[in-house]
């Protein structure tokens, strides 16, 4: 068995006053007895708990436990508080709700701040109360100083919580391990992973060296590709996150997009969660000679062989695999046309005197000269990497190609015209003169036109 532990210090000081006069109380005394034996117990000496030195104690202190102890037990002897404890003599009541009310709206602000405050105001009198009497008063209400990230964090009661079914609510975030040596050079090594909520299952997870969106939209799409779009996904505030890009492609697939409070990771702890378990079985055993390619494949099998199969206590023992992959889920109507058409950005670009238009900071160019000069748009489409960008004018797309200085400087230039300008021309041309009024004026020639 167990010991029987004392509950605190009031306990034991009570066993141990029980120890002096215990023996009385259970003892059947005549008329005188009892004065004799108290008087025989304050000649000698006591360590009290937790005192470093042995003191005797007076009769009438010994007589009082008797009684005590006698008519209330072990409960009657624990020492007790005196009821204006942690209350200042000195405040009104009305100074202490004042204290009290400054604390409750600020409660970042410091004791001797709020002291010293109201004797500049001269709405607390100098040298009335010390700032450790108020901190006292703040303790005894229950008012610990916090700062204000944490009191804002704390205003609400945290729940336990789930999403409804698999595929309702994915996490994203980007896990960062130690370095790796890539040729001469340390490159960083950072693991980006969604997680499905309901089951915890990880529906793609990938190291890189960089984190950029251009990052997480990749992830996003080989996940959509395999298991369909989340209704929500789930992510923190950083940069990674907060482009614009992602939040229009999660509106063209239909996803919204969730960000969690600033500076408040307990939000997000299912994520935090599995990188630590991560680390403990996975990550933390990478070594700096291995390649962005060996640190995949572990992953990989990891997530495969190890995390998804393996019982899950947030789930009642049931492993993630299982858990996603026995639920069913409503089918989606996303196909490479609509993930293409998610993942195509347009931007307002102006076209230069020759011809050159600059994306993401390439130069391209058009084989139309005459839209130099013209505002259009162009459009790339993130799904392909080395697909070109094109221009939308007017309802058509025209071709854009990477600029080749050295044929340019030996190709024939084409004329700056549209295309309604290039067609053939008549024979003979259209009579057009537009001088020839004002000479036949001038001179007094055949008036009109013509000749």
């Amino acid at each position: 068995m167990k010991a029987i532990k004392v509950k605190g210090h009031a306990e034991e000081v009570a066993l141990f006053r029980s120890t002096i006069i215990g023996a009385l109380v259970c003892k059947e005394m005549s008329k005188g007895e009892l004065k004799r034996e108290l008087e025989e117990l304050s000649k000698q000496r006591y360590r009290a708990p937790d005192s470093d030195h042995t003191r005797r104690y007076a009769v009438s202190t010994l007589e009082r436990w008797y009684y005590r102890f006698k008519d209330g037990g072990l409960d009657a002897l624990m020492p007790r508080r005196r009821r204006d404890y942690g209350k200042s003599k000195k405040l009104s009541p009305a100074m202490r709700k004042l204290l009290v009310d400054i604390r409750r709206e600020h409660p970042n602000a410091a004791a001797a701040l709020i002291v010293r405050t109201l004797q500049n105001e001269g709405r607390l009198a100098l040298e009335t109360i010390s700032a450790s009497a108020v901190q006292r008063l703040f303790q005894r209400e229950g008012l610990p100083r916090r700062s204000a990230r944490e009191a804002t964090k704390d205003s609400m009661t945290r729940l336990r919580w789930e999403a409804a079914r698999p595929g309702a609510l994915w996490h994203g975030d980007v896990c960062h391990l130690k370095n790796i040596v890539v040729g001469d050079e340390k490159k960083p090594v950072r693991v980006h992973a969604l997680m499905d909520d309901a089951s915890r299952f990880v529906v793609t997870m990938q190291a890189r060296h960089q984190e950029r969106e251009e990052d997480m939209l990749e992830l996003l799409v080989a996940a959509v590709r395999k298991h369909g779009p989340p209704d929500a996904l789930y992510l923190d505030n950083g940069s990674t996150y907060r482009g614009d890009i992602l939040r229009v492609v999660c509106g063209r697939l239909g996803i919204s997009l969730l960000h969690a409070r600033p500076h408040d990771p307990q939000a997000r702890g299912k994520m935090e969660r599995f990188w630590r378990t991560g680390r403990e079985q996975c990550f933390d055993f990478f070594s700096e000679t291995m390649s962005l390619h060996d640190i995949n494949v572990r992953l990989i099998a990891y997530l495969d062989e190890g995390y998804h199969r393996a019982p899950h206590a947030g789930l009642l023992g049931k492993a993630p695999g299982v858990a996603y992959h026995e639920s069913e889920r409503a089918p989606d109507d996303v196909d490479e046309k609509k993930l293409r058409e998610a993942l195509t950005v347009r931007v307002r670009r102006r076209v230069r005197s020759d011809s050159t238009v600059s994306i993401d900071g390439v130069d391209w160019e058009l084989d139309h000269g005459y839209l130099a000069g013209q505002t259009v748009v162009a459009a790339h489409c993130l799904l392909e990497k080395n697909e070109a960008p094109w221009i939308e004018h007017e309802g058509k797309q025209l071709a854009l190609h990477a600029v080749d200085k050295k044929l340019n400087a030996s190709m024939k230039r084409p004329p700056r015209l549209p295309p309604s300008m290039l067609l053939e021309r008549p024979d003979p041309p259209p009579d057009f003169d537009p001088n020839r009024a004002a000479m036949d004026r001038l001179f007094g020639t055949k008036k009109g036109g013509g000749k």
